[in-house]
């Protein structure tokens, strides 16, 4: 299976009841979803089928985040160590270091930094 996925960047993600409808979408949609809550910035990453990674972003999309920028769209993941098959869920870390991390662990760090406009 070809995995597809999706940056988003928000204000800020601290509604728990929001993250709860979000936990709740990521398990119906069989996808991947990994969030940098509590504060500013707020970033979700999400990692499954290509029809699971749109309705994700659509599903957020719904949710009116404040100053919602989809930074990459869905797309092919195209390193061969992204296709490794990740836990279906929403996993959440609490710094922009943690997730900075979780991208290098899937080996996406060049991808995270151009779509944050770091590099």
């Amino acid at each position: 299976m070809a995995f597809f996925h999706a940056l988003i960047r928000t204000h800020h993600i601290t509604s728990r009841k929001k993250v709860a409808h979000l936990r709740k979408a990521a398990g119906q949609l069989d996808c991947y979803a990994l969030l940098r809550s509590g504060g500013c910035p707020g970033i979700m990453y999400c990692k499954g089928s290509e029809e699971a990674v749109k309705g994700w972003v659509s599903t957020v999309q719904g949710l009116r985040y404040k100053d919602f920028h989809l930074a990459s769209k869905p797309a092919l993941i195209e390193t061969k160590s992204a296709q490794i098959s990740d836990p279906t869920g929403l996993f959440e870390v609490e710094t922009v270091k943690e997730f900075a991390a979780a991208m290098e662990k899937r080996g996406i760090s060049k991808w995270w930094e151009q779509a944050m406009g770091f590099s």
